[in-house]
């Protein structure tokens, strides 16, 4: 993804509003919208927008459980299992 071929003038997305939402559902690709010649918004279409949800998400469950081990937060898989199973004998 070249970002610099998808940097566009907020004046580009009054006039080519409809083109530039199929052009960002076909490729996939994110749009920067400048004014005054500075970024000020990221466009992106909703297939892409939810899968960088679900990445963003994944990385920080990948970072807790990281934060968890170093700060020695774990548990013997064993362990927890002869703790389910007692829980399932009791109930």
């Amino acid at each position: 993804m070249k970002l610099s071929r998808q940097i566009k003038p907020i004046s580009y997305l009054k006039a080519h509003a409809a083109e530039i939402i199929r052009g960002l559902a076909e490729q996939g690709e994110p749009l920067v919208i400048t004014q005054n010649g500075e970024a000020k918004v990221v466009m992106q279409d909703i297939e892409s927008y939810e899968k960088m949800q679900e990445t963003m998400a994944l990385l920080k469950i990948l970072a807790l459980g990281t934060r968890q081990i170093e700060e020695g937060r774990v548990q013997l898989v064993g362990d927890v299992i002869q703790r389910l199973r007692g829980r399932s004998k009791r109930g």
